[in-house]
């Protein structure tokens, strides 16, 4: 079931899996799948570590089974620390950049690698013009 006006997907029965990118190529993600919200979905919650490093999206349970992104993982939290109905994450050093209840359950896995793709090569191009 999909939440009105988005491609995220409902979080199911099982506990999201988490893919943790580092921090430019998520925020570059995360403003892509924005921009493309319309056509494509929207983007779920996303955690920040403490330091600013990495960013982590919350997907489907069982998307880790078959994610193999480069630059990119994804991991089973089989529920720990991950109850949406909290305002924070129950990690120590970690927050919100996108909580649960300001977006949709969970970003869709598909959606996401794309979004990731596109947000490497935008890096990369940039980098290259220096």
């Amino acid at each position: 079931m999909e939440s009105a006006g988005t491609n995220t997907q409902p979080l199911g029965c099982g506990a999201p899996d988490l893919v943790t990118v580092p921090a430019r190529q998520g925020l570059e993600a995360v403003d892509i799948i924005r921009r493309a919200a319309s056509r494509a979905g929207g983007v779920g919650p996303v955690l920040h570590d403490g330091a600013g490093a990495t960013l982590g999206f919350l997907v489907p349970a069982g998307t880790a089974d078959a994610w193999d992104l480069p630059g990119s993982a994804c991991t089973q939290t089989d529920g720990r620390g991950m109850r949406l109905g909290d305002v924070l994450p129950a990690a120590g050093d970690s927050g919100w950049l996108l909580p649960p209840d300001a977006v949709g359950e969970v970003t869709d896995p598909e959606v996401l690698r794309a979004a990731l793709g596109e947000a490497a090569r935008l890096i990369e191009a940039a980098d290259n013009c220096r």
